[in-house]
């Protein structure tokens, strides 16, 4: 027997984007700017995804995989994105830049490397890679506000 029944989200605890709007804006701003530098929307929603799997943000999961769908993103990639190492699935330009993603967004702990670094800066020119920096930045932010303000997805079908 199966519980098809949901468990209510947690309650909102403040809503950045109404008390704080000249804050919140300009992070969802960057973020798009970053996005538009790197001119591959599904590179950048894989980002989006690998960052906010490690920070175990629900909304921006909901949220960046409704959108890598619409920008063609194929299903078992997104299935098998938390274990990319282990898959035939990505290409060297999307594995440098998952690999730069989780060493940015656990950087207290990885200090970031030089070959990570290295490898991301052989697949991106100096403006995409700035831009890449700059989305994994946007997105670690995005995943806090979230996580901290209890920013849920909303109820689906």
């Amino acid at each position: 027997m199966t519980d098809d029944s949901t468990v209510p989200a947690p309650a909102l605890r403040i809503s950045l984007r109404e008390r704080a709007p000249g804050f919140h804006r300009p992070l969802l701003e960057a973020s798009r700017a970053a996005i538009a530098g790197l001119a591959d929307p599904v590179l950048a929603e894989l980002v989006n995804l690998r960052a906010s799997q490690i920070n175990g943000c629900a909304f921006c999961l909901d949220k960046h995989a409704s959108d890598a769908r619409a920008n063609g993103e194929r299903e078992h990639r997104l299935d098998t994105l938390a274990a990319w190492r282990e898959t035939p699935y990505f290409t060297a330009r999307e594995r440098a830049a998952l690999a730069l993603t989780e060493s940015v967004t656990l950087v207290a702990g990885t200090r970031v490397p030089d070959a990570v670094f290295d490898e991301a800066a052989k697949h991106f020119s100096e403006s995409e890679l700035a831009h890449l920096i700059g989305l994994i930045c946007a997105i670690n932010a995005l995943n806090r506000v979230a996580v901290t303000s209890r920013l849920t997805p909303a109820p689906k079908g």
